[in-house]
């Protein structure tokens, strides 16, 4: 048996000194070259009948390492077993003594997992918002959606583009003085009022007339994805070449036939059905916010630093890329590092306080994901590859730890719903003006 002496123990912190008899590494050595004799072969010898002082020559350092592994990793098992400690990550091992001659010695550093006690959801008071989907709203919905799809007829009376007009023009632009790729086009529809184009592109076109040459200036947005553009002034040399204008849209069976309907009233029952789903995520992505919020004032305690760390050091890492890029958040960009530093510490220590206490809940309830519901989860997940379905399978099915890249938010949704269904839940109607301007879970 081993010995154990406590070296430390602070917090989440635990260190021992483990020594473990000769006579048990010899043992689990000798076994070990046991077993290589069942099935070595040699030249000479039957395979399994090779002489163990052959075997002793050949494999006696190989044997050993094993030994010493197995003796290592039993006698951290039982120490950390023994005292029902779950390790938050991979304990640190430190040989102290491993000679051929005497005991092993070795040092465990450990931290553990903080005991997480799960009080009653029962207490927590919540409100759900609750929108109806007005009939407005689906009318503006088929409206706006009808209008990408209607084509536009040519003004044949001579008169000046407007704001809802389609300008078909030819456009050729330089940023200081120099053309640049994708800066050039012909026969580009262009609605007015669209916001298509950048800065007051559409702007200076209304009032222009077929046949018109003129040139107009614009700056590109400080975020535009082409970098080499960003914040820069253009201008563009334009010529109108034709002036077209929309149809109104007519709201009828016919408009619903030709967007796979038979009729006006079952195209509105779609389109309502379908903005009440999005009326549901939000409300439920506004729940659950509040909820983690109510959760993580009334659990504080203690979480393992290693975790920390790492967390921090992910979160770190998107804060710096998004620096370099400027996109950081406008309440960052005045923050020094330290500050930064200090606000996204918090952040991490309560995603990993939030995820102990929802793993905890999951493990005393029993809340796993089936299998049904990750192939579903994973099917999802493909779909939104057209074409690359059979790759992301083989990506997730093959790849260690992806496949619980899909079972952990899986998890975290049952659990969340598991606390909401404990918890007093009361309903609010608000207009969905209101439910949409609400800020969804983080």
């Amino acid at each position: 048996m081993a010995q154990v002496k406590v070296l430390k123990e602070e917090g989440l912190k635990h260190e021992f000194s483990i020594t473990v008899p000769k006579q048990v590494v010899d043992e689990q050595r000798q076994l070990r070259l046991v077993e290589i004799g069942k099935t070595a072969k040699l030249p000479g010898f039957r395979p399994g009948k090779v002489p163990m002082n052959v075997i002793e020559q050949r494999h006696g350092e190989e044997a050993r390492a094993e030994a010493l592994d197995k003796a290592i990793s039993d006698a951290a098992e039982s120490t950390l077993s023994e005292r029902k400690l779950r390790p938050a990550m991979q304990p640190k091992i430190d040989l102290v003594t491993f000679a051929e001659d005497k005991d092993l010695e070795f040092t465990l550093a450990v931290e553990v997992l903080p005991e997480v006690k799960v009080g009653d959801f029962g207490a927590i008071a919540l409100e759900r918002l609750v929108a109806e989907v007005e009939a407005a709203k689906v009318d503006e919905t088929i409206t706006n959606f009808s209008k990408r799809m209607r084509q536009s007829d040519i003004v044949t009376e001579a008169r000046a583009a407007k704001m809802g007009d389609v300008v078909v023009i030819d456009y050729d632009g330089s940023v200081d003085g120099e053309k640049r790729p994708g800066m050039k086009g012909e026969d580009h529809h262009l609605e007015l009022g669209s916001k298509t184009f950048i800065d007051t592109f559409e702007e200076q076109l209304v009032g222009s007339k077929v046949g018109d040459k003129k040139t107009i200036a614009v700056t590109f947005p400080e975020q535009y994805h082409a970098v080499d553009l960003a914040g820069k002034k253009a201008l563009f040399d334009i010529e109108v070449k034709e002036l077209r204008q929309h149809k109104p849209v007519e709201l009828n069976d016919e408009l619903a036939k030709e967007m796979g309907f038979p009729g006006i009233d079952k195209l509105r029952e779609r389109v309502s059905a379908d903005i009440g789903v999005d009326y549901q995520r939000i409300s439920r992505s506004v729940i659950k916010r509040a909820l983690m919020d109510k959760l993580a004032e009334a659990y504080l305690f203690d979480v393992p630093n290693g975790l920390l760390e790492a967390e921090f050091g992910g979160i770190w890492k998107q804060v710096e890329e998004a620096k370099a890029k400027g996109e950081l958040p406008e309440d960052d960009k005045n923050k020094s590092d330290d500050a930064l530093r200090t606000e996204y510490r918090g952040i991490a220590e309560r995603r990993i306080r939030l995820g102990l206490l929802l793993a905890e809940v999951a493990t005393q309830n029993k809340i796993e994901v089936t299998s049904n519901e990750l192939r579903t989860a994973l099917m999802t997940e493909a779909r939104r590859f057209p074409g690359q379905e059979k790759a992301v399978f083989e990506y997730y099915t093959q790849t260690q730890g992806a496949m619980e890249r899909i079972r952990a938010p899986l998890l975290e949704e049952k659990v969340v719903d598991f606390i909401i269904g404990k918890a007093k839940v009361t309903e609010k109607k608000i207009t969905s003006e209101e439910l949409l301007a609400l800020p969804e879970e983080e």
